[in-house]
């Protein structure tokens, strides 16, 4: 193992990290949706057992969980836009390469002269490449501490109202009775059809 990491191997293990941080992110959003149906159908028995101190604890539980849930996901945004910064930035290096490449071998065909003013160039674009490299750095720095600041203030604003709450509950019990309705007509049709052939056969 290298002792001295080249730039293109920093690179390899910032994406690593950058990819490895959005899976888990995105792992942690599906849990708290998870958990969010889960407290949604306690809340429903709740309710419907008349149980009006769980209802309450389960509201207050889902209020934080939904919380968390936007919490994550406005984080998943901040790094998806940063990872995009980042790769814009790296393109743009790459094409400063390149363009100091050909700039050297035109230099080089044109002669001497020519080719002192490519070295300025090109060493002029290296220290502009790395200081690029160091912005990137630091603005990913500080998107890793707004992350951490919205953690902070997400628990300690109500991000959740009561009544999207309740509406959240109340759409569940919506679509369960939708479901019983289309299940009853289901049968209803079934039945007419069997009786109908029935009458036909006599």
């Amino acid at each position: 193992m290298a002792l001295f990491k080249s730039s293109e191997e920093r690179r390899i293990e910032r994406d690593i990290r950058i990819r490895q941080g959005i899976r888990r992110i995105e792992k942690s959003i599906r849990e708290q949706g998870r958990f969010q149906d889960e407290f949604v159908r306690n809340a429903r028995e709740a309710k419907r057992i008349g149980d009006t101190g769980q209802y309450a604890f389960i509201r207050a539980s889902l209020r934080k969980t939904a919380t968390i849930r936007k919490m994550l996901e406005r984080q998943l945004l901040s790094v998806k836009n940063a990872l995009l910064i980042k790769r814009q930035a790296e393109a743009t290096a790459d094409f400063a390469k390149s363009m100091g490449l050909m700039a050297a071998e035109i230099g080089r065909l044109f002669g001497e002269t020519d080719l002192i003013k490519t070295q300025a160039d090109w060493e002029k674009a290296m220290v502009q490449s790395q200081t690029m490299e160091e912005r990137m750095n630091l603005f990913l720095d500080s998107i890793e501490e707004l992350a951490a600041q919205d953690v902070e203030t997400s628990a300690a604003a109500e991000v959740v109202s009561d009544d999207e709450i309740d509406r959240l509950i109340e759409a569940e019990e919506a679509a369960e009775q939708q479901k019983e309705m289309d299940k009853l007509a289901s049968l209803k049709a079934e039945l007419d059809s069997l009786k109908g052939e029935g009458e036909k056969q006599k």
